[in-house]
């Protein structure tokens, strides 16, 4: 059956930490670290995130933050207060804002065909005004925030709220997001097809299930499932 409307996770699938951003806030703190050694050690502190949430944590913002600072050199005394203060920033300061390559594209194509879209996202209460900021929220029907619902992914819960939403059958629903543990996991148990998105994605034995790595492969794959979303293979302009 073809797909009939797409659910996106928010964070690392349409905009992604903003390394410099978060460089520059340490730096008020009296931090000296390189947006460089935050993206070095964005891979190990992912890992850290994505085992959280598979033991059952179902925002772990802090532990994912813990463990990237100190990956990139921050001093373990200052490590619970800088988390706490840039957790208590979030709220006006998000630093998830820069566009993952691609992916405003094709959310703006998909929106024009008149395919529904909403975003599905474990968040801090807050992500509808930051979309909104960001120039993003206007092409979505909704916005599933954990922090506003108080349901989190994996719990299929969020995502029965987006579809009825979305007025369409959980079958006929796509979700694109970048955590196996949450996105995957909890879209499959609530009966819509997943789109692994990221670096890490790799293939499952699981046919309602695509990986894919960038904007493109994920352009092709709802492409794929009878969604107008332009060419298989566009790069998302």
């Amino acid at each position: 059956m073809p797909a009939g409307a797409v659910t996106f996770d928010a964070g690392q699938t349409l905009v992604e930490l903003d390394t410099a951003m978060l460089a520059a806030r340490l730096a008020e703190r009296g931090l000296d670290v390189a947006a460089a050694a935050l993206d070095a050690a964005w891979p190990a502190a992912w890992r850290h995130h994505e085992a959280e949430v598979g033991r059952g944590a179902r925002h772990p913002w802090r532990q994912l933050m813990a463990a990237l600072l100190a990956g990139a050199g921050v001093p373990a005394a200052a490590l619970d207060a800088t988390v706490a203060w840039l957790w208590d920033q979030q709220a006006t300061r998000n630093l998830w804002r820069r566009d993952v390559p691609g992916m405003r594209a094709l959310v703006a194509d998909l929106a024009a065909a008149g395919v529904p879209l909403a975003v599905v996202s474990n968040s801090e209460g807050h992500l509808a005004a930051l979309l909104a900021e960001l120039g993003w929220a206007r092409w979505f029907v909704a916005i599933a925030d954990s922090g506003v619902l108080g349901v989190a992914k994996p719990d299929p819960g969020i995502f029965a709220w987006a579809g009825a939403r979305l007025g369409v059958a959980a079958d006929a629903i796509v979700h694109v997001g970048d955590s196996r543990a949450a996105d995957v996991v909890g879209a499959r148990a609530a009966g819509l097809r997943a789109i692994w998105f990221g670096a890490d994605a790799t293939p499952l034995d699981d046919p309602g299930v695509v990986a894919a790595r960038d904007a493109a492969a994920t352009r092709a794959a709802l492409a794929a499932w009878g969604l107008p979303c332009g060419a298989p293979g566009d790069p998302g302009r």
